[in-house]
């Protein structure tokens, strides 16, 4: 049993062997082995994404019940890896270019990463506490990385005192739900709720507690409020780093928890889901507007469209969670590619994150305003690009599960978030420039912004392969 459970574990394993290894090579060599380990970092995870691919295939548990491996974790841990390959590739330039290339960053990387596999397969309350805290503890080390900067050391206090506040409820609400149902384990929570039509008032409170501490973890409405100001305090591969990968790892572990073992309590989730996702949809779409600094913007357009990816937990349904596991996979190369943009925003060797210094950007750099004019048409949902399909799907299963009113208001608010992004479109192509951006921009970020472009503009060519393996995903949270 045990072997098997290694086996199971293989990939999270790998990893943490690496990050103890490379933390001793970074600490004891005389030189500086930065750009080793960020290699060495890039080819752990590439190698923990082919042993998820190698995995068994069905539901299997390990380690006594606390860990479990199956088609829906195999999806986000891919999402996941892909989305850290991307982030660290944005960094490498940057990181050099400000005197901050260290071993530790991407170190912190990798620990965040391994917390976020363990989140994803997590099949009890103490496991999903302990992945969200060792993800946690990396990023807020990552968020104060610029220890020189006033802006990057808040940033990464807020991070920490709000993520320390959203750690308590989560465990107070686990607390009550180990005191109402005398177990833990999400299979055996299950079991307690079936044919429980009416649950008793401290578990539904318990409930919404643990709620609360995973909606801080995805900035939803009303737990947002760290999200703008570590956005833009922090360094702009860490941002693009937040913006993607930890979210994707929260949103994931959002629909384990709820589906699974929560998933007779669907009358009462389904109502603060609903809440959570108008709030977060309506905030993103209308505190953005006035926004002037790019990593602002970028901040409030996460809390929309975790809120649109929301609406496909709150339709509770199998349908639901094939939208929302599309919209992620969607959501991450679009920002990557955005970020990559935001990152070659320099003029005469400083970075710029004003809007209005994109002006003219269709004359003097018409590729990155071509890719960047891309990612903003794709945020906005416009046809036939890739962000398109993800509200799709989520409005469609939304319409199914007979929640029209959520629907309507996420057309609504999509309509109203469309006129910001296709406000930087105006200003790359319509406006004057004034000053042209540095170029070469960089290897590493030209690669993430083709790419990212080239999925999202050609993803109606061949949307099946992500299509089919959303829906082998959610049918396996549901027990197909």
């Amino acid at each position: 049993m045990m072997s098997q459970s290694f086996h199971l574990a293989l990939p999270e394993i790998l990893i943490a062997g690496a990050c103890m290894a490379m933390m001793l090579l970074g600490a004891f060599s005389r030189a500086d082995r930065t750009a080793l380990i960020t290699g060495l970092t890039v080819a752990t995870m590439v190698v923990a994404g082919i042993l998820v691919l190698m995995l068994p295939e069905g539901r299997q548990t390990a380690f006594g019940g606390l860990f479990v491996t199956d088609s829906y974790g195999a999806f986000l841990k891919i999402t996941v890896l892909i989305a850290a390959i991307f982030s660290i590739l944005l960094s490498i330039g940057y990181l050099r270019r400000e005197m901050m290339a260290r071993y530790e960053y991407p170190l912190l990387l990798l620990f965040a990463v391994l917390g976020m596999l363990m989140m994803v397969s997590a099949n009890d309350l103490i496991a999903l506490y302990v992945g969200i805290e060792l993800q946690s503890l990396a990023l807020y080390v990552i968020a104060a990385f610029r220890r020189d900067n006033l802006r990057s050391t808040e940033a990464g206090l807020k991070y920490f005192v709000l993520g320390a506040l959203a750690s308590g409820m989560l465990l107070y609400g686990s607390s009550l739900i180990y005191g109402f149902l005398g177990t833990t384990s999400f299979d055996s929570i299950a079991d307690s709720l079936i044919g429980v039509t009416t649950p008793s008032l401290g578990l539904v409170i318990g409930l919404v507690f643990v709620i609360a501490g995973l909606a801080f973890k995805v900035s939803a409405v009303p737990f947002h409020m760290w999200t703008p100001d570590v956005y833009e305090g922090a360094p702009t591969p860490v941002t693009a780093f937040f913006a993607i990968a930890p979210k994707v790892a929260a949103i994931g572990l959002f629909g384990r928890v709820l589906i699974g073992p929560f998933g007779e309590m669907l009358p009462q989730w389904q109502q603060v889901i609903t809440f959570i996702a108008i709030a977060s949809m309506a905030l993103g779409a209308f505190a953005a507007i006035n926004q002037s600094n790019i990593k602002r913007l970028m901040a409030y357009s996460a809390i929309a469209n975790v809120g649109y990816a929301l609406v496909g937990l709150a339709a509770g349904t199998e349908q639901g969670m094939r939208g929302l596991l599309i919209y992620m996979a969607i959501y991450v190369v679009t920002n990557a590619g955005t970020f990559a943009c935001i990152l070659a925003m320099r003029q005469k060797g400083r970075m710029v994150e004003g809007i209005a210094d994109l002006a003219g950007l269709g004359k003097t750099q018409p590729m990155m305003a071509f890719a960047f004019g891309v990612f903003m048409f794709s945020l906005a949902g416009i046809p036939p690009l890739a962000g398109f399909f993800g509200k799709l799907f989520v409005f469609q299963a939304a319409i199914q599960a007979e929640l029209y009113t959520l629907a309507v208001i996420g057309v609504v608010t999509s309509v109203v978030g469309a006129y910001y992004y296709l406000r930087i479109v105006k200003i790359m192509y319509f406006d004057e420039p004034t000053e042209s951006f540095d170029r070469p921009v960089g290897i590493d970020i030209a690669g993430v912004t083709a790419v990212a472009a080239a999925l999202t503009l050609l993803f109606f060519v061949l949307p099946a392969p992500l299509l089919g393996s959303a829906e082998a995903a959610a049918a396996a949270l549901f027990g197909g």
